[in-house]
C-alpha cells in the first residue's frame, strides 16, 4: 500500500509542476499518469512562455474567413462538422465571452498572472535544472497590414496598461530581427519579454525528474479507476494500492470525463493542434518562435528541427491526426521561411483543454470533499502551468494565493 497527503492526477507541464510545489511545501505527494510524464499536450505545443497574451482567442467574426472554415480553405481553423454540431451550446458560450466585459475581465485575471508566469518558470527550471531548454530571444508576431493588424489593438492596448514592452516593425524592421523571413506586405510585433524553450517535452520531464528527486513519487495507472472509499482516494495499481486524503485532478482534455464520475459537469471542450519538425534549408535560421496570425501557425526552432505548430482543429479529440490542416499550414509557412524536408513521417497531434472564457478551472469541489480542479489552461497550458502548480499547492494548504484566483472559480458557469 502506498499512502500520500495528496494525488495529482496527470503529470502534464500542470500535473508535474503542482506535485513539484506541493512536495516543496513537505507534502507526500504521488503522481499518477497511464502514459510518461510530459507525453501528452505539454509535449507537442509552440513552446513558448508568454508574458504578453491580455486578449482571448477571437470568435471568428468576418464572413470571408466564416467561409473559408466552412469550405476548410482556412490553415487557422479546421472543422469536422458533427463535432461542431455537437459543440453548439459550447461555441455559443464561447462567442458570449467574446464581449468588451469579458475582454476586460480577462485581461485583468491574465494581466496579475503573467507578471509571475516567467518568476516561476525560472524557479521550477533552477529546482529541476532545466535552465538549458530555456531562451530569452523574445517572439515575433506577424500579420498582414491593414485590418489583420489592426486586430491586434486590442491585445497591444493591455500590454501599454500592465507595462509589458512590444516593437512594432515593417518588413525592414522583420528582416532586421530575423533575415530568413520572406514577409512581404507584414507587419510584426516583436515581444521581448517572452522566453521559450527548445523542448517543452524535455521542460516537463526535467520538473517531474525534480519532484521525483525531491521525494515525490510517480506511479504508472489509470486515473479512471480513482474511488472515493470511507473518506479516501483510493487507487488499485499494478504496484498495489494508492490511498491518500486529497485528490488534485490535472488531466488537461480528459479532465471532464474524470469529473463527471464523481457529479462535477464542466464546459471543457477540446481545440486539436498539430506539430510536425523541419530541417531548415541549407544556410537558413530561426532565431525565436514566430507566430503567424493572419494564417494560424507557429515555427519555433526546437532540439529535433524547426516545429511547425498548426492552429485549431474542431475533431474529435480520439480522431485521427488531421493531415490536411498540417498541410495547409505547412504550404503557408513555406511561403514565409525556407523549410526543408520534414523530420517526421507523419504528424504529432494533440487537445487543448478550453473553457468558454478561455481561463482555466483552479479550486475546491464543493460536491466531493477533498477533490481539487486545475485544468482547463487552453492554449496557455505551458505558459501557465508552473504558476498554476503554485496556486494550487497554495489553496489546498490554506495559504494566500500569490494572485486573486476568485475568477478561476470551478462554478463561475453555474451563474
Amino acid at each position: 500500500m502506498h499512502q500520500a497527503d495528496v494525488i495529482v492526477l496527470g503529470a502534464g507541464i500542470v500535473g508535474v509542476s503542482t506535485a513539484m510545489h506541493l512536495r516543496q511545501r513537505g507534502l507526500d505527494v504521488i503522481l499518477i499518469d497511464r502514459r510518461y510524464p510530459g507525453e501528452e499536450t505539454s509535449y507537442g505545443n509552440a513552446g513558448v512562455v508568454e508574458r504578453n497574451g491580455f486578449a482571448p482567442h477571437p470568435f471568428p467574426s468576418s464572413p470571408s474567413l466564416i467561409a473559408q472554415i466552412l469550405f476548410g480553405q482556412s490553415s487557422a481553423v479546421s472543422i469536422d462538422l458533427r463535432t461542431v454540431l455537437n459543440m453548439v451550446p459550447w461555441l455559443l458560450s464561447y462567442r458570449r465571452c467574446g464581449s468588451l466585459k469579458h475582454i476586460q475581465d480577462y485581461a485583468r485575471v491574465m494581466g496579475s498572472m503573467r507578471e509571475l508566469v516567467l518568476e516561476e518558470h525560472a524557479r521550477l527550471a533552477e529546482l529541476s535544472n532545466a535552465q538549458r531548454f530555456y531562451r530569452r530571444s523574445g517572439w515575433l508576431h506577424l500579420m498582414k497590414a491593414g485590418p489583420g493588424f489592426s486586430a491586434g489593438d486590442t491585445e497591444r492596448h493591455y500590454a501599454r496598461v500592465f507595462g509589458v514592452e512590444y516593437r512594432e516593425l515593417d518588413e525592414d524592421g522583420i528582416a532586421g530581427l530575423e533575415r530568413d523571413l520572406r514577409a512581404p506586405g507584414y507587419k510584426g510585433i516583436f515581444w521581448p519579454q517572452t522566453e521559450s524553450v527548445s523542448s517543452p517535452g524535455a521542460v516537463t520531464e526535467a520538473i517531474w525528474r525534480g519532484f521525483v528527486k525531491a521525494g515525490g513519487k510517480f506511479i504508472t495507472a489509470d486515473a479512471a479507476k480513482v474511488e472515493r472509499t470511507r473518506g479516501q482516494w483510493v487507487l488499485p495499481t499494478d504496484r498495489g494500492e494508492i490511498t491518500s486524503s486529497h485528490a488534485v485532478v490535472a488531466l488537461g482534455p480528459w479532465s471532464a470525463d474524470f469529473c463527471r464520475k464523481f457529479g462535477e459537469d464542466f464546459p471543457l471542450a477540446v481545440k486539436r493542434g498539430h506539430h510536425l519538425h523541419f530541417r531548415p534549408r541549407s544556410g537558413a535560421s530561426l532565431s525565436r518562435p514566430v507566430v503567424d496570425l493572419t494564417n494560424g501557425f507557429v515555427l519555433t526552432p526546437m532540439e529535433k528541427g524547426i516545429r511547425l505548430t498548426t492552429g485549431v482543429d474542431f475533431s474529435n479529440r480520439d480522431a485521427p491526426p488531421n493531415k490536411s490542416q498540417v498541410a495547409k499550414a505547412e504550404r503557408k509557412a513555406r511561403m514565409l521561411f525556407p523549410l526543408g524536408e520534414a523530420v517526421e513521417s507523419e504528424p504529432w497531434c494533440g487537445s487543448r483543454p478550453c473553457l468558454p472564457d478561455s481561463l482555466p478551472i483552479l479550486g475546491k469541489s464543493s460536491k466531493v470533499a477533498n477533490l481539487w480542479f486545475n485544468f482547463g489552461h487552453g492554449h496557455c497550458g505551458f505558459t501557465l502551468g508552473p504558476l498554476s502548480g503554485r496556486l494550487m499547492a497554495e489553496l489546498l494548504l490554506g495559504h494566500k494565493t500569490a494572485v486573486d484566483v476568485s475568477a478561476l472559480n470551478p462554478y463561475r458557469f453555474d451563474v
